[in-house]
């Protein structure tokens, strides 16, 4: 739906992305507004603008916005849940590989979310029906740690938390060829322009920081490595290894999946190792471990096997 409007006198020197947020139906958040200035589908004179635009008196605004999508009812399920803590306020899970975190237009069952509802019955609401309790997340075929929040103090001050970088996160890789003993990464990221489901390396993206160790070489085929993100930006670790020409073993977007099966690797070799976080009622600094998953296991024993 395409929507015209002209910028008023009151309204001169707003930001562009204020400006919209006013014209924009209601149920558009402001995050989503400024995702679509940034894919160039918001236009000031048929010219595109940064968020931060001041626009001006007279100035005419185009936009395109999407229709508001269909109520979404997330229905509790009886699924399995690899539980590390829980307690009042918080649920920590060792999510296996393959389950989706919350539920989608198009996947409205068998995600975590839907596990979590059956586990915890107050969950319902908790940051929003779609992602109740949801504060951080993990790609599909990525396993590991993931915190949740039980209720709205957890949620905002977990929130809080991610969002000013005061948690870590380190998760194990298995990566393509022989990586250095150590290393920093520090490409910044943005969305792909025409593949939205890929992010890409570019000067105007987000700034993103990843720290890296080499804990295990196999031959110059592959490493096994300890990443620190700093940051938290969408696919991070996978892209800034790939972009130091070390992809992960199975990543069959930025990495060679299918010539990795020789390896046993059936996904992305990405495991959430551990989470270190304040608890957000008692402020105590908790850290969390999730083993090493099976599949994983087996890659690395393959790998010496072939190594030898």
């Amino acid at each position: 739906m395409i929507h015209e409007i002209l910028v008023t006198n009151r309204e001169n020197g707003w930001r562009l992305d204020k400006l919209v947020s006013e014209k924009a139906p209601p149920w558009i958040s402001r995050t989503a507004i400024q995702r679509q200035i940034k894919d160039c589908k918001v236009f000031v004179d048929r010219v595109s603008k940064k968020p931060g635009y001041r626009v001006k008196s007279g100035e005419s605004i185009t936009f395109e916005l999407p229709d508001r999508p269909e109520a979404m009812s997330i229905e509790p399920e009886d699924l399995p849940l690899k539980i590390i803590y829980e307690d009042r306020d918080i649920v920590v899970v060792n999510k296996d590989p393959g389950v989706i975190v919350h539920p989608l237009p198009r996947r409205q069952s068998g995600t975590l979310v839907n596990a979590l509802l059956n586990h915890c019955v107050d969950l319902q609401g908790i940051g929003g029906v779609m992602r109740p309790g949801i504060v951080h997340r993990l790609d599909k075929d990525t396993s590991g740690v993931i915190v949740v929040a039980k209720n709205d103090l957890s949620h905002i001050a977990l929130s809080a938390q991610f969002k000013n970088r005061e948690t870590s996160k380190d998760y194990l890789a298995i990566v393509r060829g022989k990586t250095p003993p150590t290393g920093k990464v520090a490409f910044s990221i943005s969305r792909h322009p025409v593949n939205r489901l890929k992010m890409r390396v570019s000067e105007d993206g987000k700034e993103s920081l990843t720290y890296f160790k080499t804990l295990a070489t196999f031959g110059g085929e592959a490493s096994l490595v300890m990443t620190s993100p700093r940051t938290g930006r969408t696919h991070q670790i996978r892209l800034h290894m790939k972009e130091i020409g070390h992809p992960l073993l199975g990543d069959a977007m930025y990495g060679r999946a299918r010539e990795d099966t020789i390896y046993g690797v059936e996904r992305q070799m990405l495991h959430a190792a551990r989470l270190t976080l304040f608890h957000p009622r008692s402020s105590k600094k908790m850290t969390f471990i999730a083993p090493l998953p099976e599949d994983m296991k087996k890659v690395l024993v393959n790998l010496s096997v072939m190594a030898r």
